[in-house]
């Protein structure tokens, strides 16, 4: 069982040091990162020293509802799947402060208050879990080894899915659990109106949805003048129908790791 003053001291180091990974041996270069989404819940074992997956991704339906113990088992599938016995790092929607999850936008109400940590540590057997906020994972990848790569200044990065998650960076170090895809837009939350399950579910045109995603860059524009805006999630794949209708200031680019960011970022969050 992970102890709550290992998560404090892996947390801190996270939330304020800039991004950097230190690895003695092969094994401290192998992590399995877990993403867990409003739909779905996936993993793969990383090389944290080369920002890669080690073997195919392995999916499983996030369940309904996604309480904590149906997620929890799941995890502990992933887990078994790769009979996995080393760290792991886990994504979740929502605010994570030492483990503990704070807001929980696209899961079960009931995850608000439960330490996510140690509950996955006795769901896998593993040790140490840590957990973070799935867009902050995306955007670890991202800048470590994505589109980020070197860029300083402010860095934003925007996962489009089930919500819209958040991420913000400024020269390299991360601010954690922003969560500005729950900002007000025309009296309503965000991601309620931008998200990529809102176009799925209204079937609507690249340039419908483009036109409200362009909407909220502009809000996110005129809050923190971001340097570059990266776009991630699984509609990062399909860039070209939408990119061509999105007409704000900052500079855009489409995510490297696309819907993989949160696995890969989560395996590198370990070692930060």
């Amino acid at each position: 069982m992970t102890s709550s003053g290992a998560h404090s001291e892996n947390s801190a180091a996270w939330n304020h040091a800039p991004l950097r990974i230190s690895n003695n041996d092969a094994m401290q270069n192998e992590r399995l990162g877990i993403d867990i989404g409003g739909t779905g819940i996936k993993g793969a074992p990383v090389d944290v020293k080369g920002g890669k997956l080690l073997a195919e991704r392995f999916r499983i339906d996030t369940p309904q509802p996604a309480t904590p113990e149906a997620v929890a088992d799941t995890v502990g599938e992933i887990a078994k799947h790769f009979d996995w016995k080393g760290p792991i790092g886990a994504t979740m929607p929502g605010v994570v402060k030492n483990g503990v999850i704070l807001t929980a936008a696209n899961i079960d109400k009931s995850w608000i208050g439960v330490d996510a940590a140690t509950l996955f540590a006795k769901a896998t057997g593993c040790n140490p879990v840590m957990v973070l906020n799935d867009a902050d994972a995306a955007g670890i990848a991202e800048m470590q080894f994505g589109a980020g790569v070197g860029r300083k200044g402010v860095v934003v990065m925007v996962t489009l899915g089930t919500g819209i998650g958040f991420a913000l960076f400024h020269d390299g170090v991360l601010m954690p659990n922003t969560e500005l895809g729950h900002l007000e837009m025309n009296g309503k939350d965000a991601e309620d109106q931008a998200s990529a399950r809102v176009r799925d579910e209204k079937d609507e045109s690249w340039r419908k949805w483009a036109k409200k995603v362009d909407e909220y860059l502009d809000h996110v524009d005129a809050l923190l003048w971001p340097d570059l805006i990266i776009i991630g999630g699984g509609v990062s794949k399909k860039a070209d129908k939408f990119f061509p209708h999105l007409t704000t200031r900052a500079e855009l680019v489409a995510a490297k790791f696309e819907n993989e960011a949160g696995i890969v970022g989560a395996a590198l969050a370990m070692g930060l």
